[in-house]
């Protein structure tokens, strides 16, 4: 969400700026332009008030239009302005250079004629910083109310641009000044924003893995998003009292029944010492007593598996998985299976080792079930990064896709697989033992056939 928020604050104020610099530029070029323009009228003001007194017939006229050339030779000299005093015809009264001429075209030519009537010439076209055009200036000579000459100047216009360039640069550099500004507002913005997200977000992954105790402070973020986080944790308390309501349920209820049942177990064998030997009622009745007080037992142990508080420590898990295998190698030989262990022989994670070997147990357990005799059970250890890995797995018949979705739930039974011995709540009670601990549990199938059931449990502590 962070990525995807912040992308999109950076895209819009990096469009207000935009907007806000455009016309800004566009007016720091027309300031520039203007500029020029009025100290060219200023200029032509000042050659036109020269030329009223040469363009009439006076004494020391001739003195008088050496002045009017000496100004505008230095003019052009020292500036490189083309300027000129010419008549309706054309003719020149004084220019510099000498070789120059009134435009015969263009903007030049408009403005002369805007001057022959008695106006200043109009404000031309903006000249950008990527072109080198250049403007002409052009104002009337009066003399008794007749427009008798016009005082045209031709400027360039390069420093103009560069002026224009250099303001430009300094609104680049404050607006990019102020995008990194507005970015680093950004980043405490949708910090601050979903910094209360993300503990949800952590909150929730911890409930729904089983570590009810999880809550959220609400102590930051919008307002919002406090109370949301105080709903949460009112919410988070209410499902753990149902959760510990219906544990305590089944882990009384379980243990309120192994009594009668095994009163009822022993009321069955000393009936079955009246019988004749080898009868069948008797012995169904006997089978199912015993799966009954199985069943019992393991609700029993889910009920307590999922209350008890996981008894962290660093573990050798290679060590705890060999020593597993080992207890169960005597029943894997018994049914002709082979249980082979391979994989590291040290690896060591964070665990609760009482509850990893009930794990193991209920797993290892599992797969002999399953797993036909002349076949393999095969247990490897791993380290993978950040986690210890233990996969277990068999030759036997396998799950198909659907039926892998519901492996781990509770009483669930594959219906193939009704006629083996169990409760189906072995592997729920592994599932509940290894989620106090920060563990998994995952399944899969095993090419070409069978299962394969992966026992991860973190290799630092969860604290760090």
């Amino acid at each position: 969400m962070h990525t995807r928020l912040l992308p999109l604050l950076i895209i819009l104020m990096a469009a207000v700026l935009l907007a806000l610099g455009v016309p800004l530029a566009g007016r720091v070029a027309a300031a520039e332009q203007q500029r020029l323009v009025v100290d060219r009228i200023d200029d032509t003001a000042r050659f036109g008030a020269l030329a009223q007194f040469v363009s009439v017939s006076l004494p020391g006229n001739e003195e008088r239009q050496r002045i009017l050339q000496a100004e505008l030779d230095a003019y052009d000299s020292v500036y490189g302005i083309r300027a000129g005093v010419f008549y309706r015809d054309d003719q020149s009264l004084a220019k510099a250079p000498a070789s120059w001429m009134v435009p015969t075209e263009g903007e030049g030519r408009e403005a002369f004629r805007e001057a022959l009537l008695g106006r200043r010439s109009h404000d031309q076209g903006q000249v950008w910083p990527w072109q080198t055009g250049r403007v002409v200036v052009a104002s009337p000579v009066v003399r008794d109310g007749d427009v008798v000459a016009v005082v045209v100047i031709d400027s360039p216009t390069g420093e103009m641009r560069s002026r224009t360039l250099r303001g430009w640069l300094l609104i680049g550099l404050g607006e990019a000044l102020a995008l990194l500004v507005a970015v680093g507002a950004a980043f405490r913005l949708t910090g601050w924003v979903l910094l209360p997200v993300r503990i949800l977000d952590a909150a929730t992954h911890d409930i729904a893995s089983g570590r009810m105790r999880s809550r959220v402070a609400a102590s930051g973020g919008p307002p919002e998003l406090r109370r949301l986080a105080r709903s949460f944790n009112e919410m988070a308390d209410n499902v753990e009292d149902v959760l510990e309501q219906q544990r305590a349920f089944v882990a009384d209820a379980s243990h309120q029944l192994r009594n009668p049942l095994a009163a009822l177990l022993l009321r069955i064998e000393l009936l079955a010492l009246e019988l004749p030997e080898g009868n069948e009622e008797i012995a169904a009745v006997r089978t199912e007593g015993k799966r009954l007080a199985q069943v019992l037992d393991d609700l029993l142990g889910l009920a307590l598996a999922e209350h008890a508080a996981a008894d962290l420590r660093l573990t050798d898990i290679g060590a705890l998985t060999a020593e597993r295998v080992a207890s169960w190698r005597p029943l894997a030989d018994e049914k002709g299976v082979r249980l082979l262990q391979d994989g590291l022989s040290a690896a060591t994670g964070w665990a609760d080792p009482i509850a990893l070997s009930s794990a193991l147990d209920a797993v290892v357990d599992n797969a002999l079930k399953f797993t036909p005799s002349g076949e393999e059970v095969r247990v490897t250890v791993a380290s993978t990064g950040e986690n210890v890995t233990v996969r277990v797995a068999d030759r036997g018949p396998g799950l198909t896709g659907q039926e892998l979705e519901r492996i781990g739930d509770r009483f669930w039974r594959s219906n193939r697989h009704q006629n083996v011995k169990g409760s189906g709540l072995g592997l729920s009670i592994s599932r509940a033992l290894l989620t106090a601990g920060r563990g998994s549990i995952a399944y899969a199938g095993n090419e070409p056939h069978g299962l394969r059931v992966t026992v991860t449990v973190p290799r630092h502590a969860p604290d760090a």
